[in-house]
């Protein structure tokens, strides 16, 4: 079997897609004796989850660190979830891993999700590492990821998404999260006003909550920035290479983790310079020259799209914008169209090839009824199309656009990886009519 066929497999045997338990992978974990001889950081959040892991990976690896990275959901190749070294493992590589965890598995059925992780984590353990960074799914109390235990737990913004699993509230949702911290061991909240119940939950199994405001702070001007926190500093800081307003509110989180781990994983202010320079992370605010511009992000929560637009904002000015957007059926369409569609001038909705995923048309007709009911503001003359991909709607918005243009592909991950299947897209001026 090859890679293609074990995930098939995998899509097979359990008969949901999301079954939230622990019990299957713990017990799945002791079958496997599966265990990390390295230093494991567990990340939970709504956003900023997969920028923190790559700042993580990127300041460790210049520190001389030989890293293990499970970052979720992949955009084009599945082994991009496992990282060795800075780059994705072999897909081959990841074969005998699968068979092992489909030989102890006997009568458990697994879900996608947690035979794909089980998989994963193996596959890390079986390297020389000296650091694991694991990224959590969905939640963090019946996540996957938390069968293993965190040396160091780090929480970055908490915002309602997958409320039917979390709860309705940001307190249900920090709850939620809040389980993957230990007893004793310290937990990094990067959220800058997160709810009480993480607190709480520190509280009350004595974990080390390291809070922003509190443990450690950051400032800066527009050429540079610094840190301090309880013990160290570091100042003369380059911006991360990732763009966006919340990437400082990743980076102060990163370098916490790192403090509360200086014994066991020094590093220098240059590895942290030229870690944050260096970074990389396709689709999260990935801005890719050419005429018309184009950005690729994966935002496709409100809290992600507001982020979003205040992003587009600060870019300057653009004639007009085309949005390329697909989702996913359960979001909350209304407020993701309340936090950007002002700067949209036409929205070219399109069709995802997966079950879970709204259909162009009823994206359309969606956004017709609100914007008729005026529960949002749009440009005037605003205008939508219907597309088969995410490839096509791009086709279709960079042949109506004008160099001077702009164009935003967002909403999911399988919107941007869509796009991204044949490579980075370079737009380039239509030819004059001859």
């Amino acid at each position: 079997m090859n890679l293609d066929d074990w995930l098939a497999h995998c899509e097979r045997l359990h008969p949901k897609e999301i079954d939230m338990t622990l019990a299957r992978v713990q017990l799945m974990r002791e079958r496997l004796g599966l265990n990390f001889d390295a230093p494991v950081v567990m990340v939970a959040g709504t956003n900023g989850k997969g920028s923190t892991c790559a700042m993580l990976e990127s300041i460790a690896l210049r520190a001389g660190y030989r890293v293990g990275l499970y970052i979720k959901p992949h955009l084009v190749h599945f082994q991009e979830r496992c990282r060795v070294g800075g780059e994705p493992v072999a897909a081959d590589s990841l074969l005998e891993h699968f068979a092992a965890i489909e030989a102890a598995r006997g009568e458990v059925a697994l879900t996608y999700f947690e035979f794909t992780t089980l998989a994963i984590m193996r596959r890390l353990a079986a390297e020389p590492l000296d650091l694991v960074i694991l990224e959590v799914g969905l939640g963090g109390r019946l996540d996957a990821v938390n069968c293993m235990d965190a040396d160091c737990a780090v929480i970055t913004s908490i915002d309602l998404d997958h409320t039917e699993y979390l709860g309705p509230d940001r307190e249900s949702v920090g709850r939620e999260k809040a389980h993957i911290m230990r007893a004793g061991r310290p937990v990094v909240c990067s959220d800058p006003v997160p709810p009480a119940s993480i607190a709480a939950y520190a509280e009350q199994i004595g974990a080390d909550l390291r809070q922003l405001g509190k443990d450690f702070t950051y400032g800066g001007d527009r050429q540079q920035w610094q840190w301090s926190g309880r013990e160290k500093r570091f100042s003369g800081l380059a911006y991360p290479a990732l763009r966006g307003v919340n990437q400082l509110l990743n980076a102060a989180g990163v370098l916490a983790v790192f403090e509360a781990l200086y014994d066991r994983l020094p590093i220098s202010a240059q590895a942290v310079r030229t870690g944050l320079a260096m970074v990389e992370l396709p689709g999260r605010f990935q801005v890719v020259a050419g005429q018309p511009a184009l950005v690729l992000d994966v935002a496709h929560n409100p809290h992600a799209v507001a982020a979003l637009a205040q992003n587009l904002d600060q870019m300057g000015f653009f004639p007009r914008t085309r949005a390329v957007f697909g989702a996913m059926a359960d979001k909350d369409l209304a407020q993701i169209f309340g936090k950007i569609a002002h700067l949209i001038d036409h929205w070219h909705f399109c069709d995802l090839e997966i079950p879970r995923a709204a259909k162009a048309a009823a994206l359309s007709a969606q956004f017709q009824a609100l914007r008729s009911a005026a529960a949002f503001q749009t440009p005037p003359g605003v205008t939508v199309s219907e597309h088969a991909s995410p490839l096509a709607a791009l086709s279709a918005a960079a042949d109506a656009a004008d160099p001077a243009d702009r164009i935003l592909v967002f909403g999911s991950f399988f919107t941007v990886g869509g796009v991204l299947k044949n490579g980075v897209p370079r737009l380039a001026p239509k030819s004059p009519a001859s």
